[in-house]
């Protein structure tokens, strides 16, 4: 059964100089996008998928999905998370940073319950030290105090923000199987690593 509460939210992002201006949401691996590999896995999750993007019209073959530009431009993706909220029907969204080429759906599963367990207005997973906001959980509730610190003299770093939420953090073990799931694509080397996961020849 799909998740009504929590929308699904693909941050497609802008261009990367690493890679020659293609959207990294379009990187393919072994002939196919990461996001197409975001959506195999959170497909059928979610109710409602929203991808946040300003170049739409890079991924009009998703066009069954809610595709958004930013409400308010140049903030990173602290901008996108608002954008999601506002345009959500649901009362929270999961957000997934757009270069995760190997999401894991029973880590999914488990930060989806963790959070309908507990109180909170984010929820983050994190490994030992490192925590991994963007494959968080944020409530509606935030638009306002969010827009406040978008509008506002502050820097637009994610960790900088949920310091002024009522944040969780979800601890997970450190395993192969987690530190691939976070595992995202920043320079050409990375495709390698990951095709080499997945048991390609690239």
């Amino acid at each position: 059964m799909k998740v009504h509460n929590i929308s699904g939210v693909i941050l497609a992002g802008g261009d990367s100089k690493r890679f020659d201006g293609i959207i990294k949401a379009r990187i393919e691996i072994d002939g196919k996008t990461i996001i197409s590999r975001i959506i195999d896995t959170i497909g059928d999750i979610f109710c409602e998928i929203i991808i946040v993007t300003n170049k739409p019209d890079e991924f009009q073959e998703y066009n069954t999905y809610k595709i958004i530009g930013d409400w308010l431009l140049n903030k990173g993706p602290l901008g996108g998370i608002h954008t999601a909220l506002k345009e959500s029907v649901a009362e929270a969204v999961f957000v997934f940073a757009g270069d995760m080429p190997l999401l894991d759906k029973e880590i999914i599963a488990w930060q989806i319950d963790y959070y309908n367990s507990n109180e909170c207005d984010v929820l983050i997973p994190q490994i030992d030290n490192y925590i991994e906001p963007l494959h968080g959980i944020y409530k509606k509730t935030l638009i306002s105090i969010l827009e406040d610190y978008l509008n506002g003299d502050n820097d637009y770093a994610i960790r900088d923000f949920i310091k002024k939420t009522d944040v969780r953090y979800m601890q997970i073990e450190g395993s192969e199987k987690s530190k691939n799931a976070f595992t995202n694509i920043n320079s050409p080397s990375d495709i390698s690593i990951v095709s080499k996961f997945l048991g390609l020849s690239g």
